[in-house]
């Protein structure tokens, strides 16, 4: 069974995410990663250069609302990782983006095929 942002005991934030901050959970979703990490990811996914001014205010909300863990790796380096809420966040998100795509058979072998090829 799917969750959806009803299935959800408490109200979801996920509708309130931006698409820069669904990024930045999809990236941690691999594996916890220090903040220059994260930045040259959003980098290679925009194809531009991410400035720290956007980035750190995001991962600093996204700690706020739980949805991810931040951790001191050294003096200068924190680590931030995707807390289980995080990972509820995306299913959500995922949840209802297939909900709305999948409309038929033809789709729904599409989606199968997008997991089969990352697997």
């Amino acid at each position: 069974m799917s969750t959806t942002v009803a299935d959800l005991d408490e109200p979801s934030v996920v509708p309130e995410l931006t698409a820069f901050q669904l990024r930045i959970l999809t990236i941690l979703s691999e594996e916890a990663r220090y903040g220059l990490a994260i930045k040259r990811e959003l980098e290679a996914y925009y194809d531009s250069e991410v400035n720290h001014g956007r980035l750190y205010p995001n991962l600093d909300d996204l700690v706020e609302m739980g949805l991810v863990e931040k951790s001191e790796l050294d003096k200068r380096t924190n680590e931030y990782a995707l807390t289980e809420n995080g990972h509820d966040a995306i299913i959500t998100q995922l949840s209802w983006v297939f909900s709305q795509f999948v409309t038929d058979d033809s789709r729904a072998q599409e989606i199968k095929d997008l997991v089969n090829a990352v697997q």
